[in-house]
């Protein structure tokens, strides 16, 4: 299993025992590779925007973006990270269905291209700026979204972008704008996606929605943010992305599109951050109950919750001790049954025992429950 870890055993026991644990542990080597190998398979039109709610640690930012990727922010925190990198302007983008006054200001102060999500944020820019603002609209499809879990909501309702009946509507009106005019699409449609013929299906399905507002509307997009979804594995028997089919199935649909002539943009944020992390925790205690072996461990949904909101555990190995077929339940220290790291079989355990969870560089520390019950939030180690 060790494809799935960034770290080998000595490597997890020496960065344990330096840094104590818990802890989460990035390696800058790992991330670089998964960059180079996705950026190497895309044509020169395709862009490269990380998106930052996989992973904001300083450490992982200024690699992507000393590598020349842009960056997708969903907040004013995340717009602030950015800000620090001091990028050239055109490089962030800033979506999310909530923006407040202040992220508006702060994505117009940075130059950011902004994801409307609906009339209300191109009305609020256009009352912001004095001048002419180019912007992404978000549009929230009529055909199925591809995800294993239902983390972005399926084609039903949705709190994200414009329902696509409604996007004539909402371009009258946004005609009457004084500044504000619409020059991209942005469409998220899969998540965790591993299947590169699935999401080259998706992206051709976003093109043909992006000509038909083209023939309809004459909208001349400068851009169209095909989203995210570019997905990792988290066990052995799954096989990961075909990034070369990928980067064909792009290059293949603009050559059969010639009334774009701007790029297109991939926000991938779980497939450039996952593979270089680890998560490194000792064993607290064994206990059985009624027919089941539990490892009470130091850290749990605080740190990875993850597996409680997809039924998935992250891969974990025992640093040592090799394989095992013994069933255990993965909990943590919290005072709650919904405390669970998963279900997996391992060697057998002891007090003491230091796990390794993989594929921890998305989706982390950044989205656990950290303050819940007050435990001391674990150290973050970047590893050149």
């Amino acid at each position: 299993m060790n494809n799935l870890f960034a770290f080998d055993d000595a490597t997890c026991r020496h960065l344990a025992e330096k840094h104590g644990t818990p802890c989460f542990a990035y390696s800058g080597a790992a991330a670089e590779a998964q960059f180079t190998a996705l950026r190497t398979a895309l044509s020169s039109r395709v862009r490269l925007a990380y998106a930052v709610k996989a992973n904001p640690h300083p450490g992982i930012l200024a690699r992507f973006a000393s590598l020349g990727a842009s960056f997708d922010c969903a907040s004013i925190g995340e717009l602030m990270r950015v800000d620090a990198l001091l990028l050239p302007v055109g490089r962030t983008f800033f979506a999310g269905p909530g923006k407040r006054e202040t992220e508006l200001r702060k994505a117009l102060a940075m130059g950011v291209r902004v994801q409307a999500e609906g009339f209300e944020d191109l009305a609020r820019l256009d009352a912001l700026t004095d001048r002419e603002t180019a912007v992404n609209l978000r549009v929230h499809p009529a055909f199925e979204i591809d995800e294993g879990n239902r983390i972005i909501g399926g084609s039903g309702p949705s709190a994200f972008g414009v329902d696509e009946e409604d996007v004539p509507a909402l371009l009258q009106r946004a005609a009457d704008l004084r500044h504000v005019r619409i020059r991209g699409l942005h469409v998220f449609a899969a998540s965790n996606q591993r299947d590169a013929s699935k999401l080259s299906a998706i992206h051709g399905v976003v093109l043909e929605l992006g000509k038909r507002l083209y023939d309809t509307h004459g909208l001349a997009f400068e851009q169209i943010d095909l989203g995210g979804g570019l997905g990792i594995p988290y066990a052995l028997e799954q096989n990961p992305l075909d990034v070369k089919m990928i980067g064909q199935g792009l290059s293949n649909l603009l050559a059969a599109h010639p009334w774009f002539t701007g790029e297109l943009i991939l926000e991938p944020g779980r497939f450039l951050a996952g593979p270089c992390g680890v998560y490194l925790a000792r064993v607290v205690r064994i206990k059985e109950s009624r027919g089941t072996r539990f490892a009470i461990l130091e850290g749990g949904i605080n740190h990875l919750i993850r597996p409680l909101l997809t039924g998935e555990p992250f891969p974990v190995k025992v640093v040592g001790k090799g394989e095992g077929d013994l069933p255990y339940t993965l909990a943590g220290p919290l005072c709650t049954s919904l405390d669970r790291l998963g279900d997996v079989c391992l060697p057998e355990l002891a007090a003491g025992d230091l796990l390794a969870f993989g594929s921890t560089g998305a989706y982390g520390l950044n989205e656990g429950m950290t303050h819940f019950l007050s435990h001391p939030v674990p150290p973050e180690v970047w590893v050149n």
